[in-house]
């Protein structure tokens, strides 16, 4: 798998295949026509991200960042819209949920921004969407593997499960997508991160923008080269979206959640709803996913300080 996946990103690199090409191997838009699509953005897998310095305001390079992450999006949009998409919604996920550069997005698609909001990183997910697009996603806190990977919260957290098994960001949000009947299609990101979904998901489609040397250091595509291929690896995917099966894991759910610090484990047991494991980790069962992700998010958003 990683010869072989290096071996393509090379490929990829040296010379993108033209998108009209691709575009002739899928089916025409009238094929398909009314799709409705979901798009989750996040940056650390987005093309040319590998440090804070890219991932915040705070960073030298934040505002060319967020001019990348929103070219990714926009090539994503292009894509699905060549194979059928009408209607495209898209959430901003990363950091403080207001990333993406609205100037230049298009017209006629609608964005969500800024937390906390029901559903994290799949707010307004619902079961009229025929599938979900993710966009600039990196592996998760198990995996020894990535650029910037962690799941959630790297300050906070070291690992993340459901019914025991870890999971990235991806599998958290393509199991909310398939509470709703939703499929995940396509993700981009680096190569560690495409790996560990097409472990989790199956086949499904992946764009490999950069290579994962450490945490903090990849080998990255150009960002217009990078646009191409999420271009054609989107229309691909929106084109064979009935190839693709919900990630739905029905319930009741079992979250296992670790800590770096041993405090907010303490303050959760107190909690009837929540098992205490061990010194930095808890369990919660939830019915289903929707249960377990505002599990989450009060997990990580609650602040009795918190004003207004």
């Amino acid at each position: 798998m990683h010869i072989r996946s290096l071996t393509r990103f090379a490929v990829r690199v040296a010379a993108i295949l033209p998108l009209a090409a691709v575009l002739t191997a899928v089916p025409p838009a009238s094929a398909q026509e009314g799709l409705k699509i979901y798009i989750s953005a996040d940056m650390e897998g987005v093309v040319g991200t590998v440090t804070g310095d890219q991932l915040g305001p705070d960073g030298f390079e934040y505002e060319r960042a967020r001019r990348w992450m929103t070219e990714e999006v926009n090539a994503a949009i292009r894509g699905a819209r060549a194979s059928g998409a009408t209607e495209i919604l898209v959430s901003d996920s990363h950091g403080n949920g207001q990333n993406l550069l609205l100037d230049d997005l298009p017209a006629d698609i609608t964005v969500i921004r800024s937390w906390p909001r029901p559903l994290g990183m799949m707010a307004g997910i619902d079961d009229t969407f025929d599938g979900a697009i993710f966009i600039g996603y990196h592996t998760s806190t198990d995996n020894s593997r990535g650029v910037r990977a962690h799941t959630m919260s790297s300050a906070r957290l070291t690992s993340v499960k459901l019914n025991g098994v870890p999971v990235p960001e991806t599998g958290l949000n393509a199991a909310i997508a398939g509470h709703f009947g939703v499929p995940v299609i396509m993700l981009s990101g680096d190569d560690a991160i495409a790996e560990e979904a097409t472990d989790l998901l199956g086949e499904l489609e992946t764009a490999v923008v950069k290579k994962a040397y450490g945490f903090h250091s990849a080998e990255t595509m150009m960002p217009e080269a990078a646009y191409q291929l999420i271009e054609e690896t989107a229309a691909r995917a929106v084109a064979r979206i009935a190839d693709f099966e919900p990630w739905d894991l029905g319930g009741p759910i079992e979250l296992e959640v670790s800590f770096k610090n041993y405090r907010p484990v303490e303050a959760l047991g107190y909690l009837e709803i929540v098992e205490r494991i061990d010194s930095h980790s808890i369990r919660y069962s939830g019915p289903d996913m929707i249960a377990v992700e505002n599990f989450l998010t009060f997990l990580l958003e609650y602040d009795s300080n918190a004003a207004p």
